[in-house]
């Protein structure tokens, strides 16, 4: 998520800390004498055509929350986690009936490097986040990891310097996902999403990298070809997401060329709320709607943030760790419960169909209709990104 420079204790804004306290399970009571019901499949994702699909090959959607923290508290010597990482919270957000959790890495703090604080990089670092995606899974809930914070060179990837850069760097980024693709190549349940929101970068440096310049100074762009194809040398299969360009909300250009041989790609989609359609009051008007269109679309979709801040320019979900949800919350938490109640099933579309809601895309594109903060996992068919790719 694109957030404002802070001051202070920075980490105020992205409040991202996962709930402690207690749940409550409704069970239903199994008659006597009843056959113990089929072990569940293992959780399993992958791409066939224009949809995810599960274990048993039946299309699926993820439907979630970003779960920050993790590309923060690190270099701050607090973290790994901001807030508690136990199972019981992440039955809390289970609670809510999402079934995948995103969570933002730290480059540095991953490969232990650049001054990140030893108690809480390197081989402690990646040890937790696995640790965590572990207990996710045992949860029943899918995780999607990301290269959220990152920086060239020796300059730390910290609040300050790591946050909101253009693009992965050359320098970090190829070790970061070479690392990250061993540690979970045999987790079929774990999706990559190679860079958080490319910005202020052409479409060709967005695939193949370019030298930059900012304040930083000079430093070499790692485009997301060069990173998709470290992932794949791994031997890695799960499926990736490539963000789109300009803080990951213009997918114009998308892919703009990208190969994967396993052709196990989505793209990643990142809305903004704007301030006259209320949504940065907690209100969930626009979020309803659309929901709604994305229901119809067989599109996934990840809410932002999980966390407390008091401030709803930073669209958050609850307001404590007990679960109680914000106004805007309230009608994510909602929805989901009703998908859930039907047992809705993930809608196919065909190759005509997918692209109409990407028609609808470019238009918000333009017209700058961006909504609330949340990561947007759209899947489209090997023939859309040929053709996709062929536009300037």
């Amino acid at each position: 998520m694109r957030r404002p420079t802070l001051r202070g204790r920075r980490r105020k804004a992205p409040v991202f800390s996962f709930l402690a306290a207690v749940v409550v399970v409704l069970l239903m009571m199994a008659p006597a004498l009843a056959a113990p019901a089929a072990a569940p499949a293992p959780l399993s994702i992958r791409i066939v055509g224009n949809h995810f699909v599960d274990a048993n090959d039946q299309p699926m959607r993820l439907l979630g929350v970003n779960r920050s923290g993790t590309e923060y508290e690190c270099m701050d010597g607090r973290g790994p986690f901001d807030g508690p990482a136990d199972a019981q919270s992440i039955a809390v957000m289970a609670s809510w009936h999402v079934n995948a959790v995103r969570v933002p890495l730290n480059e540095d703090c991953w490969l232990g490097i650049n001054g990140a604080p030893a108690a809480y990089s390197g081989a402690n670092y990646r040890e937790g986040i696995a640790a965590y995606v572990r207990r996710l899974h045992d949860a029943g809930l899918y995780a999607i990891v990301d290269l959220h914070w990152n920086a060239p060179g020796s300059v730390p990837a910290d609040g300050r310097t790591g946050q909101g850069r253009p693009m992965a760097d050359g320098d970090h980024a190829p070790s970061f996902w070479r690392s990250v693709a061993r540690a979970f190549r045999a987790d079929p349940a774990v999706v990559f999403d190679l860079y958080n929101e490319p910005h202020d970068i052409s479409w060709n440096c967005w695939q193949n990298g370019c030298m930059t310049t900012d304040a930083l100074g000079a430093w070499q762009v790692a485009g997301f070809q060069s990173l998709l194809d470290v992932v794949r040398a791994t031997g890695a299969r799960n499926p990736i997401l490539v963000a789109g360009n300009r803080w990951a909300g213009d997918l114009r250009g998308w892919p703009h060329g990208l190969v994967d041989p396993l052709h196990q790609l989505a793209a990643s989609w990142h809305v903004f709320s704007p301030a006259e359609l209320s949504e940065k009051d907690c209100a969930h008007g626009w979020l309803d709607r659309f929901m709604g269109w994305a229901d119809d679309a067989g599109i996934s979709y990840l809410a932002w943030n999980w966390g407390t801040s008091p401030d709803c320019g930073n669209p958050v979900l609850i307001t404590s760790y007990d679960g109680s949800p914000t106004r805007f919350g309230t009608g994510y938490r909602d929805h989901l419960a009703v998908l859930w109640r039907q047992q809705a099933r993930t809608r196919v579309l065909s190759p005509l169909e997918a692209d109409a809601p990407l028609l609808g895309v470019g238009g918000a594109s333009v017209l700058g209709v961006a909504v609330f903060a949340t990561g947007v996992l759209l899947l489209v068919r090997r023939r859309w990104r040929r053709f996709r790719g062929n536009i300037p």
